[in-house]
């Protein structure tokens, strides 16, 4: 394993800022992972602490495949996780939403800005981002419908769900996306949580890329087949929402199939314990998310179905 510095600068409130890459085997770029872009991403830099330690250990016994180089960027926020802030300190700026960069703008645009011309040139692109609604979902491979994906590809890390979404207008200035604009072929792995340590999700997000990398010739690793995944369009998936504000209390976890009219939830009453609402699900289907905050407003989405296929 190698270290190099990624990025550098001084800031205000911590003095010197560095951004390191831990580069495994050498010669030809083959994959580059990128883990935690915002300081509530526990669950996506404990991944990448796991998956560091283990192509360490692959890499030690001689398992990278010859003139095969791997690059692993583990986070690119740590300060703001330090001081338990979401997005860039000074700013409340959002790295995943500064794509292509800026060398000579505000900081998370520079910082976009330099890893985008590391991390070009690679043919494989994994990214751990963090599910854009706040809650548990299944762990799944997610690609952007830019013309340029590849199910056959997302297929091989054998995730339980591959999910394709039309590109939105936040899309565009993310890392994944510029990454296909670029020529990669990008994937972002998802977890079931974010800022709380769920261990069997985090082993099986590993064992994903894993094999992935094994499939892809990249190294030499006995892992099982993992799943055969379904391929879902994210616009196919069917929100639930919240008929009132209040206290929520889930009746119903992830990955549980449903039936149509069973009780998903219940909308507290905070001042008198009284159940405001009752949600159902509106179709048969499968909990793909749901939300684990203790409070709801009115109409958020609190959960999201995969319809049954013959709804």
């Amino acid at each position: 394993m190698i270290k190099e510095e990624i990025f550098s600068m001084n800031t205000s409130f911590r003095g010197e800022y560095t951004i390191y890459g831990y580069s495994f085997g050498k010669g030809d770029k083959a994959a580059c992972i990128v883990g935690a872009m915002r300081g509530n991403e526990y669950q996506q830099l404990y991944i990448c602490s796991l998956l560091s330690k283990k192509l360490s250990e692959i890499e030690s016994q001689g398992c990278i495949t010859a003139n095969k180089e791997i690059l692993l960027i583990p986070t690119l926020n740590y300060s703001s996780m330090n001081a338990k802030k979401t997005k860039w300190i000074s700013d409340d700026s959002d790295i995943n939403r500064a794509f292509p960069g800026n060398p000579k703008g505000p900081a998370t645009s520079r910082i976009a800005a330099t890893l985008m011309e590391r991390v070009t040139g690679y043919p494989y692109g994994i990214q751990f981002p963090s599910f854009y609604l706040e809650g548990d979902s299944i762990p799944h491979v997610r690609m952007m419908e830019t013309g340029k994906e590849s199910n056959s590809l997302a297929n091989l890390f054998g995730m339980p769900y591959v999910l394709t979404g039309m590109n939105r207008a936040f899309d565009q200035v993310t890392l994944n996306y510029n990454w296909q604009e670029k020529g990669t072929n990008a994937f972002s792995i998802y977890s079931r949580t974010t800022d709380t340590i769920d261990e069997l999700s985090a082993n099986l997000a590993v064992s994903s890329v894993l094999r992935f990398l094994t499939r892809m010739g990249i190294i030499k690793y006995d892992c099982h087949g993992g799943y055969i995944s379904t391929i879902l369009k994210e616009k196919d998936l069917v929100s639930v929402r919240a008929d009132e504000a209040g206290f929520f209390k889930k009746l119903v976890g992830i990955n549980v199939e449903v039936k149509r009219g069973q009780p998903l939830a219940e909308i507290i009453n905070p001042m008198d314990g009284s159940v405001k609402a009752t949600i159902v699900a509106p179709t048969d289907g499968i909990t793909f998310f749901a939300q684990n905050s203790p409070m709801v407003f009115q109409n958020v989405v609190i959960y999201k179905l995969i319809r049954r296929m013959h709804q």
